[in-house]
This record gives C-alpha cells, structure tokens and sequence, in this order.
C-alpha cells in the first residue's frame, strides 16, 4: 500500500475491540485484552467520545482513541485529549497515523474543541515527533507523578 487512497476513516464501533486487540500486541508484544475490554467500556460510555478507527480492504489497520474533557483538573469542556494512537506494524511509515490525528481533530474542532492535549513519554522520539509534526508543542500543563 502506497497510497490513503485505499484507506478509509471511521468511528470506532464496539465490534473493532479484537482488531485494536490485535494491533495493540503487535506493537508491543503482549495480548493486552482485559485492558482494552475495560478502556473502550468505559470511553463508550461516554457520549463524548470520538474514537476512530482506519480500514484497508474492511480490515482494520489503525485506530486513535479521543474524548472532550469535563472540566476535570480545572480544565474547560473546549479540550479535547488524544489518548491512544495504534497502527499495524505491517502499515506504519504510511500516513494512517496522520489521517487518523487529522480526522480526529476536525471532528473535535467540529464540536467546540479548542485545544487538544495528548501525554507522551519524553524518550518517546518517535512519537514526539509525530505529534511535532501534527503540529503540537509543549503545552502548560505538567504532568507529575509520585511512585509509591
């Protein structure tokens, strides 16, 4: 596959749970199906989520989970958050990451989304700069943590 051409963008169903599976251990090497059971239970619930998923040929090669805050932390409903970006290994290096995050925010700008926050590590290199690309920058918030 060279082009997007073949490749088309829609809302994650429920059903698209075993194929995000799938991806997922691909990327990295461990079936993580519990977790993801509960993560798109609980972001399903919610009737803010926008979730996306990318098809080839009916299969699904990609997805990118998204949501809009509810005032959590401080933070008005105008934000909107990145939480998951997964593409088949065997479909990387090919825009559908892209055309996911692109999608995704047009569909966030399209209810009201005015700023969009994601979390990636900061030895993540790969990933930094994807999200440099789409256009992100550090933001001012700071994530903390304690470990316990």
């Amino acid at each position: 596959m060279d082009s997007l051409a073949n490749v088309k963008i829609r809302a994650f169903k429920t059903e698209d749970l075993d194929a995000i599976v799938k991806i997922d251990e691909r990327v990295l090497g461990e079936d993580r199906k519990n977790y993801w059971e509960k993560k798109l239970t609980l972001m399903n619930g919610k009737s803010s989520q926008v979730s996306l998923v990318a098809e080839v040929e009916g299969e699904v090669v990609g997805f990118i989970l998204g949501d809009v805050s509810g005032w959590e932390f401080g933070v008005p409903e105008t934000i909107g958050w990145m939480d998951t970006i997964g593409v088949d290994p065997a479909y990387q290096k090919k825009g559908i990451a892209t055309a996911l995050a692109r999608e995704l925010i047009k569909n966030l700008r399209a209810i009201g989304v005015r700023t969009i926050y994601t979390l990636v590590s900061w030895d993540d290199w790969d990933l930094l700069q994807f999200f440099h690309a789409m256009g992100f920058t550090r933001g001012d918030m700071i994530n903390l943590e304690l470990k316990i």
